[in-house]
């Protein structure tokens, strides 16, 4: 009895040895990430939704963390624009410059960029240290899977144009702004562009849109977000500058920042127009944000597939449905209304175009792909002199017809 005894007890010690090794351990490792991610700023700026923005030094950029680019010459401007991407804002559209909060209560000095601080919670949110700031492997939409991963947790309703020869060099849309439910803080609700290269299952991509995800940003605002991978989510890419890759170049703009102005249901629309682009000259892939913000790029060193062009290019909304209580999640894409509500109703994407062979355009062919129509939904709208090619889409998710 003594003994058995004896044995439990030096178990029970064991295992909370263990336990805090783990914890120690863990406690280094974040530690660890939160120097990298944090560096030493210029000047902190406290915003009024509640983040920090520290203003990093240009020769402290998170792209010399990468090995890759020890010795990159930083580039403040693309060579050159894509013929009719250049154009004044017209009369009717208001591509003003997107203003922050943050900008309220101070400024970046010169040769900064402006970082939003990353705090410990945020990352004990994530499913592990490794995979912070990181999507799901093997999460990508497959319009036409050939071989479909066993993950189900991810649904789309987009659109998509394909050019197997990789001869997309840029893609630009009107985004809607919208604050949808997301029934938990694990789950996401996102409107963006793919720009995509190679095949499955080791695709590159490059990606730019809003999103409400509370388990990464702490909160359930709409926050502009860019992403990038070069092999299908594996092992590289992440986030906004959560990891080296992109080069942020903009000191009045902050990557992961709530989005200024929300779509009002019945009332005011808002909207973005992003543009992303291959330069010829150097190869990197540019980000602007209406006509005159040029946020940055991703080095074409980064990719394989991107190196030369993209082949397939996808507009439109992702939701994350973890099954909670084994039904289908309540949260929303877009605005929460299917597609068939319309303007002022559901959310959209307008004025999509291409930049192929020098020339840019509408896409002469659009695929929706939509996972599951119950629950979301795609509409594509005829072509229009004022808002070019478009589609509404979206949906609440669980419904009556939705389960």
């Amino acid at each position: 009895m003594m003994a058995s005894l004896t044995v439990f007890i030096i178990l029970i010690i064991a295992v909370m040895v263990t336990g805090r090794e783990y914890d120690d351990t863990r406690d280094a490792e974040i530690d660890e990430l939160l120097k990298k991610l944090n560096k030493p700023a210029l000047k902190s700026i406290k915003s009024p939704d509640g983040d920090i923005i520290d203003c990093v030094h240009m020769k402290n950029h998170p792209i010399y963390d990468n090995l890759l680019f020890k010795n990159h010459t930083i580039q403040m401007r693309p060579s050159s624009y894509p013929k009719g991407w250049n154009k004044e804002a017209s009369k009717t559209q208001n591509h003003s410059m997107v203003m922050q909060l943050w900008t309220i209560n101070g400024k970046c000095p010169k040769n900064s960029i402006p970082i939003i601080r990353t705090r410990r919670e945020n990352i004990l949110q994530a499913e592990s240290v490794e995979r912070y700031g990181r999507k799901d492997p093997n999460s990508l939409p497959q319009p036409k899977p050939t071989n479909p991963p066993s993950n189900t947790t991810n649904e789309y309703a987009i659109v998509t144009v394909n050019s197997p020869q990789g001869k997309f060099h840029g893609a630009q849309a009107d985004i809607n702004v919208w604050k949808p439910h997301v029934q938990t803080r694990r789950e996401f609700s996102l409107a963006q562009i793919w720009v995509m290269g190679g095949t499955y299952p080791s695709r590159d991509t490059i990606e730019a849109g809003w999103q409400v995800f509370p388990r990464f940003y702490g909160d359930d605002k709409p926050r502009f977000f860019i992403y990038w991978t070069a092999d299908e989510y594996k092992k590289t890419g992440c986030y906004d500058l959560r990891c080296p890759g992109f080069v942020h170049v903009n000191r009045d703009f902050v990557i992961g920042a709530p989005m200024p102005k929300v779509s009002v249901m019945g009332g005011r629309q808002a909207s973005f127009l992003t543009t992303i682009w291959k330069d010829p000259r150097t190869g990197n892939w540019w980000l602007r944000l209406g006509y005159y913000q040029i946020l940055g790029y991703w080095p074409s060193s980064l990719f394989s597939n991107l190196k030369n062009g993209a082949s397939e290019i996808h507009w439109g909304g992702e939701i994350t449905n973890y099954k909670e209580d084994s039904q289908h999640t309540s949260t929303n894409m877009g605005s929460g209304r299917f597609g068939y509500e319309g303007y002022k109703k559901a959310s959209y994407f307008m004025n999509l175009e291409i930049e192929e062979d020098g020339v840019t355009k509408p896409p002469e062919s659009l695929t929706p792909f939509v996972t599951n129509q119950n629950c979301y939904n795609v509409i594509r709208n005829p072509f229009h002199p004022q808002l070019g090619a478009s589609f509404y889409y979206g949906g609440p998710g669980r419904n009556a017809m939705c389960k």
